[in-house]
């Protein structure tokens, strides 16, 4: 089959297109043949070896097409052997693309769970673009963090597949929702799919300008940071309110005024990908909330997924990046 295939780790050009075995089938586990697949930041990760794949490697998380068994049209959930615990995933919990051949090919393999309905009315693009986003999305708006209708949202570095979705999200459940970006560009983008307003990152004291734009001025119930701004992003929330991070885009250290933080009454939560049940609930929220699909900036063919990785790194886009299968 054709994939696009990592045999040294480096900058986007170590991507290139080349044929390898079909996947095996096996019980328990299914093949799909992919219509689309997309790129996540996660991608850029595992090219450049900090998550250790083993080489040669076809790497990619993200994928939709049509099970090889059943004909089923099917989106491929990435979150592999999370465990029973929802709290947390097991030790043995991985991402798909990681250890094992992704999405970047013609077929890929996955155990029979990790397969969901292809949402109604989703084109193969959109529905590629859904599930690691969108599972993490949901899992930090809602099962961690809370969020409900009537509850105001910051969502820190609007551009992103995760930004972007968290708008979507929050403005679909009823939620206030203001972002952060370092372009005013990109915030009017976010106004369009429903925010609010926001403020340019790039300024200064832009947590306490941010929390003008709450309602009242009185602070955010929930601040969306994947970029590790935690100190600033503070100064944007109510007295009680939630600091979500699933992220370090920006920074991967953060001092807190320890004092601050309790005598606020924050609660800070970790989050990450979700689990199987998570992505039930994502589905859920889908079909009972008019949420617009995900947001598709640019999409390449799979033999371009080099170029494809250079325009993700420049960091321009708004929305997903994707891969065309066909």
């Amino acid at each position: 089959m054709r994939a696009v295939v990592l045999r040294e780790f480096g900058a986007a050009d170590v991507l290139r297109p080349d044929q390898v075995p079909d996947p095996e089938p096996g019980p328990g586990w299914v093949t799909v043949r992919l219509k689309a697949s997309a790129l996540n930041w996660h991608d850029v990760l595992v090219r450049r070896g900090q998550y250790g794949s083993p080489l040669p490697h076809v790497p990619g998380a993200d994928g939709a097409g049509i099970r090889t068994d059943t004909g089923e049209e099917v989106v491929i959930v990435p979150s592999l052997w999370w465990g029973d615990d929802e709290s947390s995933p097991a030790p043995g919990w991985e991402i798909l693309g990681d250890h094992r051949p992704g999405t970047y090919a013609e077929l890929v393999r996955v155990p029979v769970e990790c397969v969901a309905p292809r949402p109604a009315g989703y084109s193969w693009e959109e529905a590629a673009a859904l599930p690691l986003v969108g599972l993490t999305t949901y899992r930090a708006l809602f099962a961690r963090g809370g969020l409900r209708a009537g509850e105001s949202l910051l969502v820190l570095g609007a551009g992103g597949g995760v930004a972007t979705t968290a708008v979507a999200f929050g403005c679909g459940v009823g939620a206030s929702v203001v972002v952060t970006s370092s372009s005013t560009g990109k915030i009017e983008q976010a106004r369009a799919l429903g925010a609010a307003g926001g403020v340019l990152y790039t300024e200064a004291d832009w947590g306490p300008r941010a929390k003008e734009l709450s309602p009242g001025g009185k602070g955010f119930d929930v601040v969306l940071d994947s970029v590790g701004t935690w100190a600033e992003a503070l100064r944007a929330l109510r007295p009680g309110g939630r600091l979500v991070v699933l992220g370090a885009s920006a920074a991967e250290q953060a001092p807190l005024d320890v004092r601050r933080f309790y005598f606020g009454q924050y609660s800070l939560l970790g989050t990450t990908m979700g689990s199987p049940q998570d992505f039930a609930g994502l589905l859920a929220l889908l079909d009972g909330h008019s949420i617009a699909p995900p947001v598709i900036d640019r999409a390449f063919p799979l033999e371009d997924a080099a170029a494809a990785h250079r325009y993700l790194e420049q960091g321009g886009g708004f929305g997903k990046v994707v891969l065309r299968h066909d």
